[in-house]
This record gives structure tokens, C-alpha cells and sequence, in this order.
């Protein structure tokens, strides 16, 4: 794909899946907007990856540091073009009883109000242009409930269901939304996973998981016309013929 042109904003992009989907996106000829808490891992992105990229050091549980961020994208680089919602935590990994309520509600915080903000913000900078695409990072936890992961599956089924109301309300207006369901992938979270030893994902072994490029070469694919269809929906990388159509099998 060619992104010439294009702006791409990425949450969560100091490592794993966001810091990989940068470097996609960037060789693919985008600029890249890169947003995450830690400056320090953003300024050392964006030394790598070169100037066309751009680091917000952003907490994406401020709505008024998003609504910043992304307006600072698209006076920068002349458009907002793709926005993706990648941040998310894992933790608390704790039964509903135990579950300290100021921990759970930081959960939520980032994972869907995060997701909000980003569309929110993101909405007056694309639909004066035409339209842009919109895709949240989901999982497999959105649809099924996970022992001790209370707060995560609760947050990727309320992100779902804001991808699912952005295509209602906003795709008409030339806004594709989609969602991505990337399976287990081989980041830090899954560290976190297997040393808590609860439920059956962290007994996965490592080489069960999935690289972070994987679900990164998938979010470029889905900004292209041989997606289409998939637009309103969610897309599961553990789907074979998803792979296929991506080239990475």
C-alpha cells in the first residue's frame, strides 16, 4: 500500500503492537503521529523511524490531552487520515471480590474512554476532509468472560460496541469504522498475563503467540479498498483467510 500523504495517529505507540504498526505505517510512506505516556520511548521511536514521525507524550485517559494531540497531527502534517485506537492495559487480573474499585475504574479509564476521546477528537478534524478510517485494537476477551479479567473483558465489549456505533452514526459520512481482534500476540501484556498464573491464557508458552507484526501489517490492510467489506465490523486475525488476504500466510 501506498500511504504518501496520509497522517496516521497511533495510542499506545511506544511499544508492541502500536510501536510496530508505526514502523508499518511509516515505510508504507505515512506520517505517523505516535501517542503513549512514556516520552522517552516515543522520542526513541521516532529516532528510528525518522521525520515523518511525531511524538505526543499523551495520556489517553485525558480527553483534553487527545483532543491536543490530535489537533497538533493535523496542523503538523495538513490532515488526519487514519486514527488508531491501540492503548489498552491488562491489569487488574483479580476476581470481581477482591477487585479494588479505583484500580478497576483506571482500567476503563483507558481502555473505553480512551477509545472515546480519540473518536471524539477525531471526528471535526476527518469528516471536513471526507472522511477517514477509525480502528480499535479488540480481543477475543470482548466476547467471552475470562476468570479474573473482569475489567478487560467488560472494557473490549464496550469498545466493540462504540466501533459498531461509530459505523451507525458516522458512516454516512465517509468514517470507516472497524475493529481488529488480533489473538494472543507476543508483547509485554502477555508477560504480564503468564506471571499472574490465572485462567487458561497464561499458560500459553511464548511461541504460542503471535509477533507484533503481524496484527501491525493488518491495520495497514485494513485502510485499504480490499477491506471494504469488513467496514462496521470486527476482524479476527485468527481467522486463516484474513491472514491470507494479508499476506501473512
Amino acid at each position: 500500500m501506498d500511504m504518501k500523504g496520509k497522517t496516521v495517529v497511533i495510542t499506545g505507540a511506544s511499544r508492541g503492537i502500536g510501536a510496530d504498526a508505526a514502523r508499518v505505517f511509516a515505510a508504507a510512506g505515512a506520517s505517523v503521529v505516535l501517542l503513549a505516556r512514556s516520552a522517552a520511548a516515543l522520542e526513541d521511536l521516532v529516532a528510528e523511524i525518522g521525520d515523518k514521525a511525531l511524538a505526543c507524550a499523551c495520556d489517553v485517559a485525558d480527553p483534553e490531552a487527545v483532543s491536543a494531540a490530535l489537533k497538533k497531527a493535523h496542523d503538523q502534517f495538513g490532515s488526519l487520515d487514519v486514527l488508531i485506537n491501540n492503548a489498552g492495559v491488562i491489569d487488574p487480573i483479580v476476581r470481581l471480590e477482591e477487585a479494588d474499585p479505583a484500580a478497576w475504574g483506571k482500567l476503563i479509564d483507558i481502555n473505553i474512554k480512551g477509545v472515546f476521546y480519540g473518536i471524539r477528537a477525531a471526528l471535526p478534524l476527518m469528516k471536513p476532509a471526507g472522511g477517514g478510517t477509525i480502528i480499535t485494537v479488540s480481543s477475543g476477551a470482548a466476547h467471552n468472560p475470562l476468570e479474573a479479567w473482569s475489567a478487560y473483558c467488560t472494557s473490549k465489549a464496550g469498545a466493540a460496541m462504540l466501533t459498531r456505533a461509530l459505523h451507525l452514526e458516522e458512516g454516512e459520512n465517509g468514517i470507516r469504522a472497524m475493529g481488529l481482534s488480533p489473538g494472543t500476540v507476543a508483547t509485554q501484556m502477555q508477560r504480564e498475563i503468564k506471571a499472574s498464573g490465572i485462567n487458561p491464557v497464561s499458560e500459553l508458552n511464548w511461541e504460542d503467540h503471535i509477533p507484533a507484526e503481524w496484527p501491525a501489517r493488518t491495520l495497514l490492510w485494513m485502510c485499504s479498498g480490499d477491506a471494504d467489506e469488513y467496514v462496521g465490523q470486527e476482524i479476527a486475525l485468527r481467522d486463516e483467510s484474513i491472514r491470507r488476504r494479508v499476506g501473512l500466510i
